[in-house]
């Protein structure tokens, strides 16, 4: 496994580094944003870690940034903001974990080879997930509806694809944040609504048979039928 960390403060960035190594995962260090593309850009890493307030640019800026250049490595935030509204941020665009400092480095190493191995189980799979005439392409994360693409963000793909998986059941909003974003029960937040939202407006405003039902009060729930909304 190869990481990239992003993090300006030096001995925090040496001691990490330190650890990872002991751990037989190489790692490269870079303390801006503007870095951490251009080494992007060139070389392929099997985990990104970023902290989230450098000089210049932020952390969530540049996990943006790599997002819509379709760079798909897992990222893991790291950061002393630890304030679920930062988590969410974070979540938001594009990130898959967040780690608040201070942390155990036993914990941090789990979450990395954990994020680690989601993704090669990802990368190895050909499944393919369909409901009626929409088409998912687990490996590719391609989107297809009556023939026609469907671009999707990451976090967007995940959330259809739960939900597909789970077509005809109503999965709740507390089920969705816990599988799609990794937050826990008792977290105030609107995030699942946006992102059906996005997600509804790309799948199914074009059609005349819609897909994605919204049962107030309860959940979501891939299926044909007109329901209450």
């Amino acid at each position: 496994m190869n990481v990239l960390l992003i993090e300006d403060e030096p001995k925090t960035s040496s001691f990490l580094k330190a650890f990872l190594e002991e751990n037989n995962i190489y790692c490269k260090i870079c303390q801006d944003v503007d870095d951490a593309l251009n080494v992007l850009l060139k070389d392929h890493f099997d985990i990104i870690v970023t902290d989230i307030i450098m000089p210049g640019k932020s952390g969530l800026e540049l996990v943006k940034t790599i997002r819509e250049r379709k760079i798909k490595s897992p990222v893991l935030v790291i950061s002393a903001l630890g304030e679920t509204e930062h988590k969410v941020q974070g979540l938001n665009v594009g990130a898959d974990d967040y780690l608040p400092k201070p942390f155990d480095l036993n914990e941090f190493l789990a979450r990395i080879s954990a994020l680690y191995r989601r993704s090669k189980m990802s990368n190895l799979s050909t499944e393919k997930l369909q409901f009626k005439d929409l088409e998912l392409n687990l490996s590719s994360m391609e989107v297809i509806r009556e023939g026609n693409s469907i671009v999707l963000s990451p976090k967007e793909f995940n959330l259809l694809a739960y939900l597909v998986r789970n077509q005809g059941r109503v999965v709740p909003k507390s089920e969705l944040l816990e599988q799609v974003w990794n937050l826990g029960n008792g977290i105030n937040t609107n995030v699942v609504e946006v992102y059906i939202n996005y997600v509804r407006k790309k799948v199914d405003k074009n059609y005349p048979i819609k897909y994605l039902h919204t049962l107030h009060g309860i959940g979501y729930v891939i299926k044909t039928e007109k329901m209450l909304e």
